[in-house]
């Protein structure tokens, strides 16, 4: 009898085609490895030192430390809001103090936002690097000590409050200015514009001073947040507040913030329900309120960069000003 044909079951030869299509795989693999890019097949290589702008520079040339900016230099002194280039560029050109601004996230009345400091540190800071000339800001820093977590104290038994923990405060500023040295800004200034900032600022710009001896300078300038001369200078332009409405509020902050975004004071709000006042203060007529705002910053960025200026020649920190508060702490 002759014999017959051997039949492949369809498992057979499913598993032949596995087989052959993973061999296939195997030498386009190996042939893709011999031919490849020596960059790419040597992933533990030294690292081109012309990279800069988050990719190879061999790759392309606007990762390359020295590719001119193809673009115009931005209007603009926020580094959040500028490109690597443009920070490079504008280091170059003389900018070399930085600003890192401490706001927080705290309960203000019925009238003004959570983030009250933030808003007021954003047409503060801006002011205040314009006037120096060789300044930048760093983006603020939201988020401060407001009370502790378990169980909640301070502006911490208010919802939408956030707090950080003293230390951990501290080691934020800390890997924060560490990171501008890196980049080489030569004077590295911290502000804060509430009172428990205040605290941490100091004992980090006083610890990498000694470390680091003034090379860069790090100074915490306190002279910043000193409401009470703001609201006696103001005194000198009209603006008198009269009796406290008891808020986590004033004329100053309100206008401080009115004048980088009015909606941070619900502005419309307040005007149409007819409560456009605090402390006995109407903010009721906006073209003077821009200008009482435009005042009160122009005065607070004056104050500030004096000391900004003292503490750059100390090469650190000077010793804390006497401070008065009125209405209690901002």
């Amino acid at each position: 009898m002759p014999l017959l044909p051997i039949t492949r079951s369809p498992r057979t030869s499913l598993t032949a085609s596995i087989r052959t299509a993973l061999a296939s795989a195997a030498i386009m693999v190996t042939t893709a490895t011999l031919f490849a890019p020596a960059a790419q097949a040597q992933p533990g290589a030294p690292r081109d030192p012309r990279s800069m702008g988050g990719g190879n520079c061999p790759q392309n040339p606007y990762n390359c430390a020295d590719t001119p900016n193809p673009l115009p230099t931005a209007n603009t002194v926020w580094l959040e809001e500028m490109t690597w280039m443009d920070v490079r560029d504008a280091l170059k050109a003389g900018k070399t103090t930085v600003i890192i601004t401490t706001g927080g996230m705290e309960p203000n009345g019925p009238w003004l936002v959570t983030g009250k400091h933030n808003y007021v540190l954003h047409a503060n800071c801006e002011a205040i690097a314009r006037k120096l000339g060789n300044a930048l800001c760093a983006p603020i820093v939201k988020f401060v000590p407001e009370g502790n977590l378990e169980p909640p104290s301070g502006h911490m038994t208010s919802p939408g409050t956030m707090t950080l923990r003293e230390g951990t405060f501290r080691n934020l500023l800390t890997d924060l200015v560490h990171s501008l040295k890196v980049h080489g800004f030569k004077n590295i200034i911290l502000i804060g514009d509430s009172g428990g900032n205040q605290g941490g600022q100091r004992a980090v710009a006083d610890s990498l001073t000694k470390i680091w001896q003034g090379s860069p300078v790090v100074a915490h300038v306190q002279e910043y947040y000193d409401y009470a001369s703001v609201t006696e200078y103001m005194k000198t332009r009209g603006l008198v507040e009269g009796t406290a409405d008891n808020l986590h509020d004033d004329a100053i902050i309100t206008l401080n913030m009115f004048i980088d975004d009015p909606k941070s004071v619900r502005y419309d709000e307040r005007v149409k329900a007819g409560k456009a006042t605090i402390n006995g203060v109407s903010v009721a007529d906006r073209k003077k309120n821009t200008e009482l705002a435009r005042q009160i910053v122009e005065y607070r960025a004056k104050v500030t960069i004096e000391a900004i200026n003292k503490a750059i020649a100390n090469k650190g920190t000077l010793p804390a000003p006497p401070r008065r508060a009125p209405g209690g702490t901002f």
